[in-house]
């Protein structure tokens, strides 16, 4: 069964303060697809993750998600289109004045949710996504960034959202806390929730194989380098299409063949028989 496709972009530009930041993007995401935004810190990735969920205005191109015409989206249908994604960020922004749970909580109670025992089993299951059930009562400050970071991203699972956005999520960890919160990520994504990341870090995309977006002058084209056809693979030698001769017609093709090369030799044919000297 092909895979829902979840957004499309087709000549899209995006601007920031009267700035074209992206131009012309062409991208199509699908349910499941593990994406890298890569670039220097100004190349637009950011940007272009704001424009998924309203906070930046396409400004030319055609640009839908999910069931949303992102250039004719209003205002009051912009917190629906948000309810639909799980959204990560670099400094974390848990609410320093609540613990896990009730930073948790909070997030459900004004997504909607009003049923006291429904909330409590949400937060409950996210937070054991994410290994980190034991954390509930703690404070913001008593975490380590790692642990934050997980936090986040089990908030960004709380309404079951088909995509999740992760700005520089690694940006604030060490090595060690990066790469657990990746292979976090690349689990969620293989249970069939599209994963867009924003990152600068080379060393993801080797670990944690997905398609790969460069951000470029105003420009972020998919890395393909590695996606060869069948037309751009060497044909092997024994899918050379065999040539059929006739015998008798041999001596022909050989003194053709030998008049491209540059070869005077005249062939001899296979039915002459050779003359000997009489005398």
């Amino acid at each position: 069964m092909e895979a829902k496709e979840l957004i499309s972009y087709k000549g899209v530009d995006i601007c920031h303060e009267d700035v074209t930041v992206l131009s012309s993007v062409d991208l199509r995401v699908s349910q499941g697809d593990f994406i890298y935004l890569l670039g220097k810190v100004g190349s637009g990735k950011s940007s272009f993750i704001k424009s998924l969920y309203a906070e930046l205005r396409i400004e030319a191109g055609e640009a839908r998600i999910f069931d949303y015409d992102l250039r004719k989206i209003k205002r009051t249908q912009i917190p629906f289109l948000r309810r639909k994604i799980g959204i990560i960020f670099q400094d974390f922004q848990l609410l320093p004045d609540r613990n896990v749970f009730d930073n948790l909580a909070f997030v459900l109670k004004a997504t909607g949710w009003k049923n006291k025992e429904a909330i409590e089993n949400q937060v409950l299951q996210v937070l054991q996504q994410v290994n980190m059930q034991k954390q509930a009562k703690r404070w913001p400050h008593q975490l380590s960034g790692g642990e934050q970071q997980r936090i986040a991203i089990a908030r960004a699972l709380l309404n079951s959202p088909e995509l999740i956005l992760a700005d520089e999520p690694t940006g604030n960890l060490d090595g060690e806390n990066g790469n657990e919160l990746i292979s976090l990520l690349y689990e969620i994504h293989k249970a069939g929730t599209a994963v867009i990341i924003a990152t600068h870090n080379l060393r993801w995309v080797e670990n944690f194989p997905g398609r790969v977006f460069h951000c470029i002058t105003e420009r972020m084209k998919e890395d393909t380098a590695e996606q060869e056809t069948e037309d751009d693979q060497p044909t092997p030698s024994s899918e050379i299409e065999e040539i059929n001769v006739p015998v008798e017609e041999l001596p022909k093709v050989v003194a053709d063949l030998n008049a491209e090369i540059g070869d005077d030799t005249t062939a001899e044919s296979p039915d002459e028989t050779p003359k000997t000297d009489e005398n």
